[in-house]
């Protein structure tokens, strides 16, 4: 079993048509998902099998039993939670779902729902998505600049040998269409074991999969997700003061980035953010504004004030970050990733400028190299410190550009969230 302590169930499908009236998790997803943040069952080896065992769970139903759902469903389900915070004492949300974006992240109505969420104090931790390895394939609602999102790292069935971790070719990468540096962060989720249904509809397909113990293993940034969310439930216990740009703050601080041999960066911020989480690190932590600068939340729901990240692609499809200079010149003209969004099209000319880019991981041609593992340092320096994830104003006047269509069916209401197994 689990053997998690949970204060509350919801289910916001229950009322739904064609959805089953129970809280029950038919798919199995959720329940794996649960066992990797929370489970207190005790290992072979003696060690707890959850991240963090002595948390709370309250259970919110939001997809079917075949692991997909409506946008509908996952903004109730969140503004339930926001709802009943108090009550239960929710800090954490984890949500280890996905959609590929169709809007901007203000518009979006799921990524207004979790920005309500961090607004009202709750830390929000999302996949980043399983589109990987390609650049800008960032899901919602992991694509909101004040989140948590998560890529995954897996190793070569030795999880006790650092040095063969690497990460996984389908953790998606970012920018985002608005600029941000996503993920933030990567955890472990290449075959990660933990408690699943075994009548559930994934046992039922993938039976190879299934334990003696009602186990499952299952890779995935769902997996990731969970992860760090039981990291920073730690975190909560530790220091239940902490706001969830501390939280951020304290987590993207304490990773640790991939190096090779030569102690340079294994893979860009594009696809790895900060690193890999490190639970330790980040529990006993003591930075503080690292995380979330020039955002502002509050304006953002009001609709009064809009942002955008440093990100930026060259005309040679280069992805890169942009100065403080480059980032003002950028928003007074509306130009972010050129090629993509209309406006001013800002490109890196001087060779010398982005020699530091280079060296820094903050510059990616795209591609995606599968090694035989790294070094995950603790001792790495960002010579720039995370001011690549900070964001600026944007322009009020921005047009979207016309060589970038979204979506015009997102309604809300359509099968369009799955579980990111």
């Amino acid at each position: 079993v689990i053997q998690a302590r949970q204060s509350a169930t919801y289910s916001q499908t229950a009322a739904q048509q064609n959805y089953s009236q129970s809280i029950n998790d038919l798919f199995g997803h959720g329940t794996h998902i649960s066992s990797i943040i929370a489970s207190s069952g005790v290992a072979t080896t003696g060690n707890y099998q959850g991240v963090a065992p002595g948390g709370n769970l309250v259970s919110v139903r939001v997809l079917d039993s075949t692991g997909a759902g409506r946008y509908f469903d996952v903004i109730a389900g969140i503004g339930w939670v926001v709802k009943e915070k108090s009550r239960y004492n929710i800090r954490v949300i984890n949500l280890s779902l996905g959609a590929p974006p169709q809007s901007p992240y203000w518009d979006d109505p799921l990524d207004q729902a979790v920005m309500a969420a961090w607004g009202a104090g709750i830390v929000v931790v999302a996949a980043a998505g399983n589109r990987g390895p390609q650049p800008m394939t960032i899901n919602a609602p992991g694509n909101v600049p004040y989140v948590i999102t998560v890529g995954a790292v897996t190793d070569a069935y030795h999880p006790m040998q650092p040095l063969q971790y690497q990460l996984a070719s389908f953790s998606s990468a970012g920018p985002t269409y608005e600029g941000f540096v996503k993920p933030e962060i990567v955890g472990m989720g290449g075959h990660i074991l933990a408690y699943a249904p075994n009548n559930g509809t994934l046992a039922s397909e993938f039976p190879q999969w299934v334990g003696p113990y009602d186990d499952f293993t299952m890779s995935g940034t769902s997996q990731a997700t969970a992860v760090v969310s039981g990291v920073v439930a730690l975190m909560l216990q530790v220091n239940p003061s902490l706001t969830p740009d501390q939280v951020k703050c304290r987590l993207m601080s304490g990773a640790h980035p991939a190096v090779t041999s030569k102690g340079t960066l294994a893979y860009t911020v594009f696809q790895q953010g900060a690193g890999l989480v490190n639970a330790h690190d980040a529990v006993y932590g003591t930075a503080t504004n690292c995380a979330n600068q020039g955002l502002n939340v509050a304006s953002d729901l009001a609709g009064t004030q809009h942002f955008g990240g440093r990100a930026n692609r060259d005309s040679n499809g280069n992805y890169y970050i942009m100065s403080d200079q480059q980032t003002t010149t950028c928003s007074s003209g509306g130009g972010l990733l050129g090629s993509l969004i209309g406006g001013l099209v800002c490109v890196v000319k001087d060779v010398l400028s982005i020699v530091p880019l280079l060296l820094d991981g903050l510059f990616w041609n795209g591609s995606y190299t599968s090694g035989s593992g790294y070094t995950w340092s603790s001792g790495y320096t960002w010579s720039s410190g995370y001011t690549w994830s900070n964001g600026y104003t944007w322009s009020s006047g921005y047009t979207w550009s016309s060589g970038y269509t979204w979506s015009s069916g997102q309604t809300g209401t359509g099968t369009d969230i799955t579980a990111q197994q």
